[in-house]
Order: C-alpha cells, then sequence, then structure tokens
C-alpha cells in the first residue's frame, strides 16, 4: 500500500504545477491590481506605477509565474498589501480557527448522519423513514447563507444564548481552560449550523446501503440462526454498510475546509473562509492564489486520504 501511496503522491507533481498555473492566470485575468484601491484623485499616478514596477506587476505573466512559483516552494507567498504581513504569516492566523471549525462540524454531522441514516434504512417506507428524507433533502436544498442567517438571528440575537462574531473573547489569557472553553463557545453556532447542511449525503448513503444490504444473503442467514435483530443490524449491516461512507471521508474532510466561506464571513469566524472574501474585495491577490492553491492541495490530498481510509475499513480493498 505505501508504494501505491507513494505512486499516487508523484501523480499529484504534475496536477499541483498545472493547478497553479490555472490559479496564477485566473488572478491575472481579475479587473484591477493590488494597488487600484489606493487611486484617488490626490495620488500622483507616478507613485502607483512605481509601486507596481517594485511589485513586478510590469513583468511579463510567464516571468511573474516563475518568480511566484519560485517563493512558493519555499514557503514564500508575498506580502499582503491589505494587513502589511506576510502571506505565511496572515494564512497561519487564520488555518487554525478553519481547521477547528471543520472538525467540530465533520464530528457533528456524523453524530448527526450516522444513527439517521440507520434509523431510515433500517425503518424503509415508515414515517420515520420519511420524516428523515425529508430533512436530508431539505438540508441539501437551503442555501447555507440562509441557514447560518437565521440561526444567528434566532439563536444570536433574539435569544442571545450565543456570540454573533469571533473565535474568542479578546480579554482571555492563551491557554487557560476558561479561554479553550470559551473558545468551544463561539463555535457551537458555526458548527451545528455547517454540521446540519453536511448531513445529506451521509444520510442517504448509508439508507441506500442499509436498504441493500437487508436482502443480502450474510443477513438472512444470521437471522436464521437466531441473531437478535439488533446484533445483526449492529455487527453485520453497519460495518459493511460504512464502506461508502469511509470512501467520501477525505473529501468531506476537504469540502468543509473549502466550504466554510459563508458560514465564516456570516458568523465573522476569523478563519480562511473570512479571509479569502476580504482579500478578494480588496483584490489582494497574493493572498487569493495563496488560498486557492492551498485549497486545490487539500482537495487532491482529501482524494487520496478517502482511498487510505476505504482500504484501512476493508483490508480486502486496495488502492490502485
Amino acid at each position: 500500500m505505501w508504494k501505491t501511496i507513494f505512486k499516487r503522491f508523484l501523480v499529484m507533481i504534475p496536477q499541483l504545477f498545472v493547478l497553479s498555473i490555472l490559479i496564477f492566470l485566473l488572478a491575472q485575468f481579475m479587473p484591477g491590481d493590488p494597488f487600484t484601491g489606493l487611486i484617488t484623485p490626490e495620488t500622483d499616478p507616478a507613485v502607483i506605477e512605481r509601486l507596481r514596477e517594485e511589485a513586478g506587476l510590469n513583468d511579463p505573466w510567464p516571468v511573474q509565474y516563475v518568480h511566484w512559483l519560485e517563493n512558493a516552494f519555499q514557503g514564500d507567498f508575498g506580502k499582503s498589501y491589505t494587513f502589511k504581513i506576510p502571506v505565511a504569516k496572515l494564512i497561519g492566523q487564520r488555518a487554525g480557527n478553519t481547521i477547528i471549525l471543520s472538525f467540530f462540524s465533520l464530528i457533528l454531522s456524523y453524530l448527526i448522519a450516522l444513527p439517521l441514516g440507520m434509523l431510515a434504512g433500517r425503518y424503509h417506507n415508515s414515517f420515520l423513514d420519511k420524516t428523515i428524507t425529508t430533512y436530508s433533502y431539505l438540508s441539501f436544498a437551503v442555501p447555507t447563507f440562509v441557514l447560518a442567517l437565521l440561526v444567528l438571528w434566532f439563536f444570536g440575537y433574539i435569544l442571545e444564548w450565543f456570540p454573533t462574531s469571533g473565535s474568542v473573547d479578546v480579554q482571555l489569557r492563551s491557554g487557560s481552560l476558561s479561554y479553550v472553553l470559551n473558545r468551544l463557545y463561539h463555535l457551537i453556532l458555526p458548527a451545528i449550523t455547517y454540521a446540519l447542511l453536511a448531513t445529506t449525503s451521509t444520510i442517504q448513503y448509508l439508507r441506500s446501503e442499509v436498504i441493500d444490504a437487508k436482502t443480502q444473503d450474510y443477513v438472512k442467514t444470521a437471522k436464521s440462526k437466531g441473531v437478535p435483530e439488533k446484533v445483526v443490524f449492529n455487527r453485520h449491516i453497519f460495518r459493511n454498510s460504512a464502506l461508502p461512507i469511509a470512501s467520501t471521508m477525505g473529501y468531506q474532510i476537504t469540502g468543509l475546509i473549502g466550504g466554510s466561506i459563508f458560514i465564516e464571513q456570516i458568523f465573522a469566524y476569523p478563519g480562511m473562509g473570512q479571509l479569502f472574501i476580504s482579500s478578494i474585495q480588496s483584490r489582494d491577490y497574493s493572498v487569493i492564489t495563496a488560498l486557492v492553491l492551498l485549497f486545490g492541495i487539500a482537495t487532491l490530498v482529501g482524494t487520496l486520504l478517502s482511498d487510505i481510509i476505504m482500504s484501512m475499513v476493508d483490508p480486502r480493498i486496495r488502492i490502485q
């Protein structure tokens, strides 16, 4: 398996190369540049032109790309023109918040989806099944920003149960128990909102797999031997039905990281998603290209991670 993983990493190299070119070209096609926002009637055009020349923005795009790629390999993505600090440092400050939010959202989504998917499949065509299926359809159909705004308005502003912005109260000392608890308190609303919207695929996959597994010979054999129905479902059906869930886990992890943009923006949660939106608004190209590249890398790693998890769940399956 390790040899196969190494080969997959080698395949990822040209994929990353092509991805980096596409990202850089798309950034070049965006209107304006980082210095466009500095232009006012009082601004001397010569000053703006000098800044563009110093930043290398007047060079041909192949020259700019090679220079950007060389620095990226060294972990240098340039300097943010908005925040006036290195992009790597800026992303490092925000990445932890996004990873924590995605981790808790993933855990909550499985805590919600696994029992619902099992119940829907076990009691197929019952009122309970139809109720769960309706919920999964609604979670798929409702836009992220709509549910997030409703949750924020009701629980944050009307009931005032939870904070409406930030990741932690600024007066708390890092490392203390109150600091950790306060961070978890700020996570509750965005994590639950994100989890409710991320359960659809897991519920549907598990439901269909359970329905299919109930007709298999090994289930009929276990029931004919007098094995209790609870044991049949928990030990046999659930174990075999979990394979497709495991195969999509890597995609879900990376999807949560990349899809946190709207959640972070609405809840004013200082993560990479909120940073991405603000960078687009301010035309901070250095931050935009770095974030899109990281999201692309996360997607490629997620594909490999799904295959690895699949082979660990069922040793009979080997990634090719």
